[in-house]
């Protein structure tokens, strides 16, 4: 998409790559090499502004997804990328760009286990989430910055407002886990949202004709949103259905211990 150059980090996947490589490296090997003998960081001050500034930024996100599409003119069917450079067009490709960069903000959840000596919430799960949506929302910003692929970005976002805000009032301390009762709901609106970017994405399979200009990306969201839908209703059938202590799960931090 010729509209992003000079974007920062949109040159090309590399310095995207090397980010998430040093992530991993840091998560999994170096940071825990580094905390082994020392104490735990008491990060509580820095993880409540943290957490409350995500859900500041997923409502800006929320706001300018609907105000770029899909509350301005998008059918929730087959809505292709519009590649103009009118006002509408390039207010998506800058919320594209900004969810792009979330992205790389969220892996600061992963970093606050290893200096907090979490480790054991640092699971493959949780690494394999953190970086595979950064990697493949390079290609989504700049090659389709728009349309039907964005779906799931604008109902991330609105997760995201309600699970930040879960674990910014957790962060503040013992005094407020009092007003955290929800949890349970809170499962349930993560399984929702994946109970509908799956639906959503396969209506690509009864639409006849959808000149959608990427149907690889069409299939990918399917498959990501297919694979997390199975996660969690594992996670909800031995959490609620079994009644089973909660796993340690790490999609973004279920069971995240603040």
């Amino acid at each position: 998409d010729p509209r992003l150059e000079g974007w920062p980090l949109m040159s090309s996947p590399f310095p995207t790559t090397f980010i998430i490589g040093t992530y991993v490296y840091f998560v999994t090997s170096l940071g825990p090499k580094l905390m082994e003998n020392k104490k735990p960081f008491e990060l509580r001050q820095i993880m409540t502004f943290y957490n409350f500034s995500v859900v500041a930024l997923s409502l800006y996100m929320t706001y300018e997804f609907l105000m770029s599409g899909w509350a301005t003119g998008y059918s929730f069917r087959c809505d292709i990328v519009d590649y103009s450079r009118s006002p509408t067009a390039l207010r998506m490709v800058r919320t594209c760009w900004l969810y792009f960069f979330s992205k790389f903000i969220e892996l600061l959840d992963t970093i606050f286990f290893v200096l907090r000596k979490k480790n054991n919430q640092v699971t493959f799960l949780h690494v394999f989430h953190h970086s595979i949506m950064p990697w493949t929302w390079w290609f989504g910003v700049k090659f389709a910055a728009g349309g039907l692929g964005t779906f799931h970005a604008l109902l991330n976002c609105i997760v995201h407002v309600v699970m930040y805000t879960y674990y910014g009032i957790c962060s503040l301390g013992p005094a407020y886990h009092k007003y955290l009762w929800w949890k349970k709901y809170m499962t349930t609106i993560q399984l929702v949202q994946f109970i509908m970017i799956t639906v959503h994405i396969g209506q690509i399979y009864i639409m006849d004709d959808c000149p959608y200009q990427y149907p690889i990306f069409m299939f990918i969201i399917w498959l990501y949103g297919s694979m997390f839908l199975v996660l969690f209703l594992h996670f909800w059938y031995h959490a609620y259905t079994k009644g089973q202590r909660l796993p340690k799960m790490a999609r973004n931090g279920i069971g995240k211990d603040q």
